[in-house]
């Protein structure tokens, strides 16, 4: 407060607001394996089959703590090569799994493309398997979003990626 008539606080000129907007930017950029571009400055990159839960908690991310989240879908091609996307390798530090129950990813998926391979229960048990094998072999840590907010599966992460972050 500037205790002036007529006056007002312009957050806009804020350091801490310019970097949550291009934390936010980035984010976008970066949703959905749209690109591999600058992945050394994402403070975090999620991993995960397809609608379990990236790009939400990309963007809480984001918009809460100003964190830069890169997200990428695992697809059926890296369970065929049985490797995370070439990529991400070199910031495997940086990779957080998300997971979820097939039964679950089956019903959300159907909310989308119902009665279709995509959104089939064999198919939804092979990808989430595969997935989690792959985040095994390649040392990464995941957690489950079956049952669990926006805001758990972002304050597990910080817990994990970057504790500083978090404020008690």
């Amino acid at each position: 407060a500037h205790h002036c008539v007529g006056r007002f606080s312009d957050i806009s000129v804020s350091k801490e607001y310019s970097d949550r907007i291009e934390a936010i930017n980035f984010s976008l950029a970066h949703d959905d394996g749209q690109s591999h571009r600058d992945l050394t400055g994402a403070d975090v990159i999620l991993v995960g089959v397809s609608r379990s839960g990236k790009t939400p908690t990309s963007l809480y991310l984001a918009m809460q703590h100003g964190l830069k989240v890169a997200n990428y879908p695992l697809i059926p091609e890296d369970f065929e090569r049985r490797q995370l996307p070439p990529a991400l390798v070199p910031h495997r530090k940086k990779i957080f799994g998300l997971t979820i129950a097939p039964d679950r990813l089956s019903e959300i998926r159907s909310e989308r493309r119902p009665n279709s391979r995509y959104a089939s229960i064999e198919n939804c048990r092979m990808e989430i398997n595969e997935a989690e094998a792959m985040m095994r072999r390649s040392g990464i840590r995941w957690l489950s979003t079956t049952t669990k907010s926006i805001e758990e599966i972002a304050t597990t992460i910080l817990q994990e990626v970057r504790p500083e972050r978090l404020s008690y």
